[in-house]
């Protein structure tokens, strides 16, 4: 009996294991603070004479703003967003990437990734694509449409790379910095043909194959070797009241009705997470009584007979 029983139990073991594993980066961000390298918001000091901002650490990043949308005509609700980065940033280079740019772009530079870039069920995953490869191709700043710029960018151009938190937990891709071939966000571009799964549920598959859960367990996998002042990835912390880089707009034009219930669900992520813990410990003991069942001690007489004692 204990053979039999050892079996399906050795079996749901291993599936255990198995789903701790996979999990395993998913679960960690819970708990997470996302405190180390933190960058708060620094208000930059502007030379008298040129009346652009010096900062004492050296500038690591290139003076480029880049933004996505289907074409170039920005929709009117972003363009005072848009405006606003534009107008304070006037010695900026500025790249807005269309769809019939991103994917050229691809094609030239990245050909081994244009199947992958045509095989996305969203047109919201190529604009999450397009920002990490020209990120770690040009360098620079990538902003959203929905993110108007409050304040000078400039004290974010002395850090290599940075992105920011998200909320609840982990990191988000609406801002990003970094220097051209940042090993983060090259890392990064490789790992989207490993994601690249459709779930058949709009906002999980974009969460999880390009969007912010996916760059978050990136960014948790690549904390265990960067090592190297360079390698670092910086974490712009939330704003406090009137000290922020950016002013969100909360744009999130690609969510479907699907996103709702993601969202409660982040909301409320302990409550579920020990509900999944208890449904978990309810099939497993379910599965014991059912091996039981199937399996039923054997009387001691022909427990002594089959053992030759």
């Amino acid at each position: 009996m204990r053979r039999h029983l050892a079996i399906p139990l050795g079996i749901l073991g291993l599936i255990v294991v198995i789903g701790v594993v996979v999990t395993f980066d998913y679960i960690t961000l819970l708990f997470d603070p996302v405190t180390d390298n933190a960058i708060d918001f620094e208000v930059p000091v502007v030379d008298n004479e040129s009346h652009l901002p010096v900062t004492s650490n050296p500038q690591l990043i290139p003076k480029i703003l880049h933004q996505t949308w289907k074409n170039e005509t920005v929709p009117e609700m972003w363009r005072a967003a848009q405006e606003s980065c534009l107008k304070s940033h006037a010695d900026f280079e500025y790249k807005l990437w269309t769809d019939e740019s991103s994917r050229q772009f691809i094609a030239d530079q990245y050909p081994w990734f244009l199947d992958t870039y045509d095989s996305y069920p969203f047109n919201i995953m190529r604009a999450d694509v397009i920002r990490y490869f020209v990120l770690a191709h040009f360098g620079g700043i990538y902003i959203d449409l929905d993110e108007g710029c409050q304040s000078r960018l400039d004290p974010l151009l002395t850090y290599p790379a940075w992105v920011r938190k998200a909320d609840p937990t982990g990191v988000s891709n609406s801002v990003m910095g970094s220097t051209p071939r940042h090993p983060f966000f090259l890392r990064v571009m490789l790992e989207l043909k490993n994601y690249n799964f459709n779930w058949h549920v709009p906002y999980i598959t974009v969460m999880y194959a390009t969007g912010p859960l996916f760059l978050s367990v990136i960014w948790k996998q690549y904390k265990r070797w960067a090592v190297s002042d360079a390698e670092q990835v910086w974490i712009l912390m939330p704003p406090e009241p009137g000290a922020s880089y950016f002013n969100d707009l909360h744009g999130s034009s690609w969510h479907e009705d699907d996103a709702k219930w993601i969202m409660y669900l982040g909301v409320h992520w302990l409550f579920f997470t020990v509900l999944g813990f208890l449904l978990a410990a309810v099939v497993g003991l379910v599965s014991y009584l059912v091996v039981r069942r199937m399996y039923p001690r054997m009387p001691l007489k022909y427990k002594y007979l089959e053992y030759g004692e």
